[in-house]
């Protein structure tokens, strides 16, 4: 494993991907298609690698413990985009901005998947329910 592997997200094959398939043309379901394929690839090659996620020294605990595996979300997917100077740095400020509205609308995780905690919420809450009092 090279050196600062273990905090690495974006490796030279997955910026290759991102520069050969991202449009500016393109919808919110293939940008999320997209940070699918990015993550994927990110967890094949720390496996193939042998790429352990970083390690922390827990303050309460006083141990060294492990991280969690970084993974790529679609905002991630966003600043790649200028961090690797595929798109310009307004370009992606109006894409974040616009990402956090969508996101917001469809109740989206991180990932752009349905965020069942928020989906389930408002099934229980929504508009057709009169009151959130069991008395009434």
């Amino acid at each position: 494993m090279a050196s600062g592997d273990a905090s690495r997200t974006w490796f030279s094959e997955m910026i290759d991907t991102l520069r050969q398939e991202w449009n500016s043309e393109m919808s919110w379901e293939q940008v999320i298609t997209l940070r699918d394929r990015l993550d994927a690839m990110l967890q094949e090659i720390r496996t193939s690698r042998s790429i352990r996620p970083p390690t922390m020294w827990c303050p309460v605990c006083k141990k060294q413990t492990q991280q969690a595996p970084p993974r790529v979300s679609v905002r991630a997917t966003i600043l790649a985009l200028g961090r690797f100077g595929i798109v310009a740095a307004a370009e992606v400020k109006s894409l974040e901005t616009r990402w956090a509205k969508h996101r917001k609308e469809n109740s989206l995780d991180r990932n752009g998947k349905l965020n069942e905690a928020v989906s389930t919420a408002a099934a229980n809450h929504g508009p057709d329910r009169q009151s959130h009092d069991p008395a009434l």
